[in-house]
């Protein structure tokens, strides 16, 4: 690290949680987790710091909502941490639109512009602005940068984004986006020191957590992906159901009389791995249990995976790369080797032990396709991406 470090603070903002981090240069010197946020009582909520990997501070703290997280990790940077004081702030911020599309350092326009987003995304858009917006009044000159996890797909073709929809609707943007952009433009950028015809070549990565999706790359660039409007569309997910029947969901309002609001919550919060095995969303429970559907969601996950790297092959024309990567893709060695087993057809061949070690390249000296585990590191990508803004 260095003497007089500049780091700079990379804030994502979730519904209930506040994750923090200070990077100086490639380097991790702090990383904070502020969960239960939105309890009904302010100290219901919890931080948790790390710094070099060794925990430094756990335990409740008085913040009821983003903003006061916020004020207390700068409080606590400031009392604890002085020398630690951040240059620049970084922010993922889920949506971006049609029009903003590359990182953008933030300033009262651009709040307004992510604000008016808020209905595509309206799960994560508020959370994403509320510490964007408690910085700008409190430290207006600590300059900040949104970045948006749907610009990585803006370079998709119009066939690839569009519904078969009336015109109309797409021009009050209803389309595909597709999200988890940044983590795939790490893993984009990560690519050519590891394998240079990935890079150059075919591939789909797989973020693969209790989010997940398939991203199709040529030339580390996004041609197709599972996620499309929302982050609900595509594979299943720890509790989201991921692709669905529009039917199904008519039929639910129509027929069943279920709340708009309901079936949200069905969707989001009570589906995927946890609605399948009725036991847990959490994929190191359901490979542990004896439960039969345990079992079953874990194939299910591993089958719909599948299928849709069938189909990005299918618009890549091709598949020279497997890239998995995320929480599942990085350390679940049961579901790899069932994916690539579904996957054998495009001429993927892993070698089990290199699978069970977690080593980064698992394909056999046969195999057609090349098969890696490039751990992800979005922080990471958002401080580069700060950093390039403004010049620092």
């Amino acid at each position: 690290m260095n003497q007089n470090p500049q780091p700079i603070a990379v804030v994502n903002a979730g519904s209930a949680t506040l994750k923090f981090s200070l990077l100086d240069g490639e380097e991790t010197v702090l990383a904070a987790l502020v969960d239960r946020l939105g309890v009904a009582r302010a100290n219901g909520s919890s931080a948790k710091i790390r710094e070099n990997g060794r925990v430094t501070f756990e335990g409740p703290i008085p913040a009821g909502n983003h903003a006061d997280a916020l004020i207390w990790l700068f409080d606590w940077l400031a009392r604890e941490r002085p020398g630690l004081r951040p240059v620049a702030v970084g922010h993922r911020v889920v949506h971006g639109g049609d029009t903003l599309i590359a990182p953008v350092r933030i300033t009262p326009e651009v709040i307004d512009c992510i604000d008016a987003l808020s209905s595509l995304a309206p799960l994560h858009q508020p959370h994403n602005l509320a510490p964007i917006r408690w910085i700008a009044g409190r430290l207006p000159e600590l300059p900040q940068v949104a970045c948006f996890d749907t610009a990585f797909h803006a370079t998709q073709s119009r066939i690839e984004r569009m519904f078969a929809l009336p015109g109309e609707y797409l021009e009050r943007g209803i389309r595909r986006y597709g999200f988890h952009g940044l983590s795939y433009e790490y893993i984009a950028s990560c690519l050519p020191e590891i394998d240079r015809n990935a890079a150059a070549g075919r591939t789909v990565a797989c973020h693969l957590g209790n989010g997940a999706s398939l991203c199709a790359m040529r030339n580390g660039r996004s041609v197709a992906t599972t996620m499309s409007f929302t982050a609900l569309d595509g594979i299943p997910m720890g509790t989201r159901s991921g692709a669905i029947d529009p039917g199904v969901l008519l039929h639910l309002l129509d027929q069943e009389g279920m709340s708009v609001a309901a079936l949200s919550n069905l969707l989001y919060q009570r589906s995927g791995l946890l609605g399948l095995s009725g036991l847990s969303s959490d994929m190191r429970d359901l490979l542990e249990s004896s439960s039969p559907d345990a079992a079953v969601a874990v194939e299910y996950f591993c089958y719909r995976i599948a299928r849709e790297l069938g189909s990005l092959t299918a618009a890549l024309g091709g598949l020279d790369a497997l890239v998995f990567t995320g929480g599942i893709g990085e350390h679940a060695a049961p579901v790899r080797a069932r994916i690539c087993e579904l996957s054998d057809w495009l001429g993927i061949a892993i070698d089990p032990d290199a699978n069970a070690r977690g080593r980064t390249v698992l394909n056999r000296d046969d195999s057609r396709v090349r098969v890696l585990v490039v751990p992800t590191n979005e922080e990471r990508m958002i401080a580069r991406h700060v950093r390039q803004v403004l010049q620092i």
